[in-house]
């Protein structure tokens, strides 16, 4: 099951959200090996273990996978709208240009993935870990993140237009070039992080940045305050 539906851009709340740890996918207690090698639109799949599974450039919407294990998984160049993911756990898996607009994730974890190129558009995170993957040129437009930690993850170049990071922490992340146009960034933490290019800095209000990143963040702040920097 999906996640509730997500107010619009114009009618989101205000204000930092309450920071808090996201929780852990809940385990099953068994799972079957999925042998099919094709994503049945609107099917669910649940308590499935996509160990070595291609299933790359398949296109099915409103795909349900609940308690599901994938290891070393091919999901690249998939179309999977409306897809939700629920008590999942992701590793060495492949979700390279992905697209999955007005996708769901609820207590799923990703580890030592690569997920450049992924679009998840107008979708909601919720109790999300992405650890150690490569989520470089992502685009996450229009997208509600609540409780979602990205450790030591390489976003360069990820495109966060229009999302709501209030419930975000970013620790020990490649954020070069990364845009975060119209963002709501109240309460949105970083550490460790490197922040060499980031674009629109004015939609940082309420951001919690260590001390140790602002180096790397001070052009982007000097150009937004219309200082001049001579070499």
């Amino acid at each position: 099951m999906g996640m509730p539906a997500r107010p619009s851009a114009s009618r989101r709340s205000t204000g930092p959200r309450k920071r808090r740890e996201p929780r852990s996918p809940v385990p099953p207690a068994e799972v079957s090996l999925y042998e099919a090698t094709v994503l049945e639109p609107e099917s669910t799949l649940e308590r499935q273990a996509f160990y070595q599974a291609g299933l790359a450039g398949q296109d099915a919407s409103s795909v349900t996978f609940r308690q599901c294990r994938f290891r070393g998984a091919d999901l690249s160049e998939c179309r999977l709208d409306q897809v939700a993911f629920s008590d999942c756990l992701v590793t060495d898996s492949s979700w390279a240009n992905l697209r999955a607009d007005g996708g769901d994730m609820s207590r799923v974890r990703l580890a030592q993935s690569r997920m450049t190129g992924v679009t998840w558009a107008n979708g909601g995170l919720r109790d999300v870990t992405v650890t150690g993957c490569r989520v470089d040129l992502s685009a996450w437009r229009m997208t509600t993140f609540d409780a979602v930690s990205f450790e030591d993850c390489n976003l360069q170049g990820a495109d966060f237009t229009n999302a709501d990071l209030r419930g975000v922490a970013f620790r020990g992340c490649d954020l070069t070039g990364a845009v975060f146009h119209h963002a709501s960034m109240e309460g949105t933490r970083f550490r460790g992080c490197t922040l060499a290019g980031v674009g629109d800095i004015s939609s940082w209000r309420g951001a919690v940045v260590h001390h140790e990143d602002l180096i790397s963040l001070s052009y982007g702040l000097a150009q937004a305050a219309g200082i001049r920097i001579e070499e």
